[in-house]
């Protein structure tokens, strides 16, 4: 299978941050149609380690069935604003995972992010609890 742009959207989680953790995402075509999904615990970690790693599991999943062109939506401001530059990294354990989102952004075509607020990522909001949930 192979799509021209995808809609994705991400969604992790922690319980106690750090945490149990877990990430969801939806991958749709530009028509809305729901290609791909991905729920599973990702292991003891923050809400915003979780949160990049739901991103980078999106990508990769995204490149693998062939898109050119990303639309990422999330609901983490601060993941927002570190991918888009207007925030710095500051703590070492996201520096690796920003990079690993950026290096994955920049091998589409065009990839854009947003944020987006948190009733609207319902869909991957239930996807990482239900991993997380689901022991």
């Amino acid at each position: 299978m192979s799509i021209n742009k995808a809609i994705i959207c991400t969604d992790g989680a922690a319980r106690g941050n750090p945490g149990p953790a877990a990430i969801g995402v939806t991958i749709k075509n530009e028509r809305g149609k729901l290609i791909a999904s991905i729920s599973r615990r990702i292991g003891t970690t923050t809400n915003n380690q979780a949160e990049y790693r739901a991103i980078i599991a999106a990508l990769e999943e995204a490149a693998r069935l062939g898109a050119r062109y990303i639309k990422l939506r999330t609901d983490s401001e601060l993941v927002v604003r570190q991918l888009n530059g207007s925030y710095r990294v500051k703590k070492p354990e996201l520096k690796p995972l920003h990079q690993r989102a950026k290096q994955l952004m920049d091998s589409f075509l065009g990839c854009a992010i947003t944020c987006i607020p948190r009733e609207q990522n319902a869909e991957a909001d239930k996807l990482a609890n239900k991993a997380l949930d689901n022991q």
